[in-house]
């Protein structure tokens, strides 16, 4: 019997490849030149030729990605030798101090026993451990001479390098299927007093004297937070990444899905009246367009990111740990935040797309799927912004400490933490100097805004701790709100100095300039990415004392007029900068050439159960009910 075929019909005039020729067609500034700013030539065209070599290869066909089942779309990588990080336990997962797993130096061998105690010690969610990884670095309690030195890292071997079974005094499997990321096998572990040498423990910091046990401690207790701040700092990328891929997809059908005629403003294709596509609609680019803009602010944010994260490691080499405390609390608080942003700004461009954005072939579902873990491992996001907080209370505290002493001077201040502090103690009563709604584009104003509010915020849970003497636990929600505060600013910040070009470079690397309209379109989204999230959430800003009622009404029509006059005409032009190849984005609603109904329409035919004109199982479970015996044949109106 014959497979699903959908008739060879062309979808209603203007065809979805004009409707983005003319979107493209408005664009102020030159997309290559946009990608090639925030990528770099290489990197794009190292993109291009790896797409040709992946898309002309049927190991990475993707065709049918969206009917294969958890089975048939995992495949173990053949490395010689394939690791895993495990850390997290079933029993404890954010609060690394608190882990169960431990690694016993035993002196007369020269061995450390690895053991689990507590079934609550059991590793768990380590990715490639189900059934790829033959090696693994286990984070366990290092315990010598009796004594406990809490969580260490040890490279040591799981399964054999000749038939890849599990060693003795290793158990270990997959932990099933999950909400999204099936293609990872998340593993379980777990050891029963199993002995690997001396050379496994990581060492580079703290180690273990062969024989006598003694332990030698590292020359700075925050030195692990190294890898933690370049995790975390990657993940703030990622969460660019998600918020890229999504706004383009729904950017794009949004353009050229069409939906009533605006009668006040009808849209003309030539001489004749069309339907509306759905981003004219004012409501769809508020939801959208801020979107477009986080990701441009989580790009700079990132490469700042990176930029302290090797700064840091390069200065901890010689000794100086200055950065360390920043860097950590920042990217701990970042990682929150972005990916927070992300995953509910994916679920919002699903939306954004209506009912079509419910189906896989939108790409849509699987990427939240598959993004979702982000807001939860390297730190459930509620409990890292503590850290953060106490960074920034430690920092206040200290800031009033030295303005008491008498010796101190604002020159002396290179940290941005510090210099909104101070800025806020020199005068915490500032208040908003605008009159009009024009004057919220003033980037000045809008650090200030942010900067004032979370210096406040900050103010009022030291007070809160210190003098009212509340308990840390009762001031959480405030804690993480202050997180949030200081982390909003920290994108602010970045988007608007990597705009003017001001953001420092890593050693040895000259940014490529900015072209003047690229420039000019770069700062819309910039202040639209300010002023929107002031203007959604505006209750802490009111609470500074530094913004009033009316400035939020102001800025609402600042918000409307720039997405109207600046935004709208490039949206699609800032989302091809991201340069997300089709075969990459995997979606029917986000193609570059604006073929929706069309490839929608073909993954459709494809779907396995569309093979056949009569489901497999119809003589078993349907006919019985629909067709009994001696009414073969009949219609239902004949059987009545």
């Amino acid at each position: 019997m014959s497979a699903l075929r959908f008739p060879d019909l062309p979808p209603s005039e203007p065809q979805g490849a004009d409707l983005l020729a003319q979107e493209r067609s408005r664009t102020t500034f030159s997309v290559h030149d946009l990608s090639n700013y925030l990528y770099g030539e290489e990197y794009l065209e190292r993109q291009e030729k790896f797409l040709g070599l992946i898309e002309n290869e049927p190991a990475f066909d993707k065709s049918n990605r969206y009917f294969l089942g958890r089975t048939e779309r995992f495949a173990a990588l053949r490395y010689e030798v394939i690791g895993c990080y495990a850390q997290t336990e079933i029993g404890h997962g954010s609060n690394v101090q608190g882990i169960e797993t431990t690694a016993t130096y035993i002196p007369e061998t020269n061995e450390f026993e690895l053991h689990t105690p507590y079934l609550t010690a059991c590793k768990w969610w380590i990715g490639g451990l189900g059934k790829a990884a033959n090696h693994a670095v286990v984070m366990a309690r290092l315990i010598s001479n009796g004594k406990d030195y809490g969580p260490h890292a040890l490279c040591v071997p799981i399964r054999s390098m000749e038939d890849h079974t599990l060693l003795p005094g290793v158990m270990a499997g997959d932990i099933g299927p999950k909400f999204g990321y099936n293609t990872t096998d998340n593993g379980c572990m777990w050891f029963d007093h199993y002995r690997v040498p001396h050379i496994s423990l990581l060492a580079k910091y703290s180690s273990i004297k062969p024989g006598s046990g003694e332990y030698i401690k590292p020359p700075n207790s925050k030195l692990s937070y190294g890898t933690m701040v370049l995790i975390r700092a990657s993940l703030v990328g990622y969460a660019r990444i998600g918020l890229a891929k999504a706004a383009t997809i729904a950017t794009r059908y949004s353009a050229i899905r069409r939906q009533f005629v605006d009668k006040d403003q009808p849209k003309k294709m030539g001489k004749e009246t069309i339907e509306t596509p759905v981003l004219d609609y004012s409501m769809q680019q508020y939801r959208l367009f801020p979107i477009i803009a986080a990701a441009y602010a989580c790009h700079f944010t990132s490469k700042e990111m990176m930029r302290l994260y090797y700064l840091n490691i390069k200065n901890m080499a010689s000794g100086n740990f200055s950065l360390l405390a920043d860097v950590h609390a920042s990217s701990s608080g970042l990682k929150s935040l972005t990916t927070t942003m992300a995953a509910a700004s994916i679920e919002e461009c699903r939306r954004a797309c209506g009912g079509h954005g419910f189906s896989s072939f939108s790409g849509l579902p699987l990427l939240l799927q598959d993004y979702a873990p982000n807001v939860t491992w390297e730190g459930d996001n509620y409990m890292i912004t503590q850290q953060t907080g106490r960074y920034l209370f430690k920092s206040f505290r200290d800031l009033v400490a030295k303005r008491a002493s008498g010796k101190f001077s604002a020159s002396q201040i290179t940290n941005p933490t510090l210099a909104y502090l101070n800025t806020y103690l020199d005068n915490p009563d500032l208040k908003c100097p605008a009159t009009t709604p024009a004057q919220f584009h003033n980037p000045e104003i809008q650090l200030a805004a942010y900067g004032h509010r979370a210096a406040h915020m900050i103010a009022e849970i030291v007070h809160g701790l210190d003098v009212e003497k509340r308990s840390w636990n009762s001031m959480l929600v405030e804690i993480y709100n202050a997180s949030v505060a200081h982390c909003q600013l920290i994108l602010v910040q970045n988007f608007i100095l990597g705009i003017r070009g001001d953001m420092p470079q890593p050693e040895g690397i000259v940014a490529t300039p900015l072209s003047p309209a690229a420039k000019e379109a770069l700062t819309d989204l910039s202040d639209l990415f300010a002023l929107h999230q002031i203007h959604k959430q505006p209750g802490e800003f009111l609470t500074s004392g530094y913004i009033e009622a009316k400035h939020v009404s102001m800025m609402g029509k600042a918000i409307m007029d720039v997405m109207d006059k600046k935004i709208r005409p490039n949206a699609v032009g800032f989302v091809d900068a991201f340069a997300f190849p089709d075969y990459y984005l995997n979606s029917a609603l986000g193609r570059f050439d604006g073929k929706v109904y069309e490839a929608y329409t073909e993954m459709a035919t494809r779907e396995p159960i569309n093979q056949t004109e009569v489901i497999e199982g119809y003589e078993q479970y349907i006919k019985p009910f629909t067709n009994p015996k001696g009414l073969k044949g009949k219609s239902i109106q004949a059987r009545l």
